[in-house]
């Protein structure tokens, strides 16, 4: 995996000690969500001329992002190919490796209507939605990365280079204590398509806008692009970096979980039967007061 266009702001900010983490988040968030431990990582770089300073803020990033998921940073590429890159600009890939007992695997089978659907907190837009972020904020807007606007606690920049939250830890200590029966990682396409990924033919998830606290990240862009709310639901987390489905006798208690391990946690919706046994996933978005 990579990370996308937030390699832009990267390199305009020239903060590059914490891209390695998103990129580590995105393959390790996709391996944990089949109930999988990553076990390794292997990285891939490539830019026209490599600093030495920029090489090293990268593999730092990377190597944090590997602690936080308890993996091995085992090896990775470095490719210089002269002209094929803007003076300063690189690409980054990610390859990560986990293991799961077959038996154990979580694939959605098990959800059932009237299931719960809790939702982890992101730190931000993690690594997807920046191209129509950037064009919004830099282009639409006119602003800088060194802007502060209303509303926001940091600079854009800070902002959107927060690094990708990584869920590895907290959710295998879930799965060994909870029956967790669906795990979706919110990244392109937001709750929109990433949730029904994970529900069984037959199913539908209730998600209860209002539920959860937005980052005014998301409401400034939405309001700088007049962009439709069901476009941002669409292209954005809105918040919530990893949905979790459970039965609700246990959402209270995994709410209470993720607590101890630091993880904010919402329940954001329902699993509810679809109009026949046969029908595809989809999700719906009710209207609920703001908690």
């Amino acid at each position: 995996d990579g990370v996308g266009t937030k390699l832009k702001v990267a390199f305009s900010t020239k903060k590059h000690d914490t891209i390695g983490i998103d990129l580590v988040a995105m393959c390790v968030n996709d391996i944990v969500v089949s109930g999988a431990e990553p076990l390794f990582f292997l990285d891939y770089l490539s830019t026209g001329n490599l600093k030495a300073e920029k090489g090293r803020d990268i593999v730092k990033g990377i190597a944090k992002g590997c602690r936080d998921a308890g993996c091995a940073l085992i090896g990775g590429e470095t490719a210089e190919m002269p002209g094929m890159y803007a003076k300063g600009e690189y690409d980054l890939a990610g390859f990560a490796v986990g293991v799961v007992d077959k038996k154990k695997i979580i694939d959605g089978t098990k959800i059932r209507s009237g299931n719960v659907i809790i939702g982890l907190a992101s730190s931000g837009l993690h690594s997807n939605g920046f191209s129509l972020a950037r064009k919004v904020l830099f282009e639409r807007m006119k602003l800088k990365p060194t802007h502060k606007p209303k509303g926001l606690r940091r600079d854009i920049g800070t902002e959107l280079l927060t690094p990708t939250r990584i869920y590895v830890k907290p959710i295998l200590k879930l799965i060994k204590k909870f029956d967790v029966r669906g795990i979706a990682h919110i990244t392109g396409g937001g709750l929109t398509e990433n949730i029904p990924r994970v529900l069984p033919k037959g199913t539908k998830a209730i998600i209860n806008k209002g539920s959860w606290p937005v980052p005014p990240i998301f409401n400034l862009i939405k309001e700088g692009g007049n962009i439709a709310p069901a476009e941002m639901m669409r292209t954005f987390n809105a918040g919530i970096g990893m949905a979790i489905i459970v039965k609700k006798k246990d959402a209270a208690k995994v709410i209470s979980e993720l607590k101890k391990e630091k993880v904010k946690s919402f329940e954001i919706g329902t699993v509810t039967k679809g109009k026949s046994k046969t029908s595809s996933p989809k999700v719906e978005f009710i209207q609920a007061e703001a908690k």
